[in-house]
């Protein structure tokens, strides 16, 4: 027979998964302030293979519009600015020669609401990854219940799991808020 914390211990790691997974895919979406996450995904070729953008080049932010891109090898200079433009940032790098320079232009207002857009779709995705995880600590319960687990026991466990799926769906919608004001913040 198993014990009802290794249904909520469970269930409560599917949730913090959802959780490091909407702050993951809410750091990529772009609010008009520089930010170096948005910049994780690009791949650039590095001697035949795909390498994250930051292990060739120094990433900074000087100001809340501008990333500056120092390439740690000469070459990697085209390379790099390909890597960017061909991503879906959406965005022209600048080359001097010493830096590659990413302007962050200010968001129109349609680019804002379609950013809200996504950033409320990523969150209502992560809510329902929480939902799966306490229904599928529920659908355990009731067969632990099944196989002989008293019937308070498994109501307690129940409860537990309620009050976790509530305080993962309150952070959801915090993380969001905090997206949304910093999207919609001109």
């Amino acid at each position: 027979m198993t014990d009802i914390k290794t249904y909520i211990d469970e269930s409560q790691e599917k949730m913090d998964m959802a959780i490091m997974h909407l702050d993951e895919a809410l750091a990529h979406i772009r609010a008009g302030k520089a930010n170096p996450r948005i910049l994780d995904g690009i791949r650039v070729d590095y001697y035949g293979s795909l390498v994250p953008l930051s292990n060739v080049a120094n990433i900074s932010v000087p100001d809340a519009r501008t990333i500056v891109i120092t390439p740690w090898e000469k070459p990697m200079f085209k390379v790099i600015e390909k890597a960017i433009i061909d991503s879906e940032l959406g965005i022209t790098p600048e080359n001097n020669g010493e830096i590659i320079r990413i302007g962050i232009p200010p968001l129109t207002e349609d680019r804002r609401k379609t950013l809200v857009k996504q950033s409320k779709q990523e969150a209502e995705n992560a809510k329902v990854s929480v939902r799966n995880a306490r229904r599928d600590a529920i659908e355990g319960l009731k067969k632990a219940l099944k196989n002989g687990m008293p019937e308070d026991v498994e109501k307690d466990g129940e409860a537990s799991v309620q009050k976790l799926h509530d305080k993962y769906m309150k952070k959801i919608d915090e993380l969001f808020g905090a997206k949304e004001k910093e999207i919609l913040t001109v």
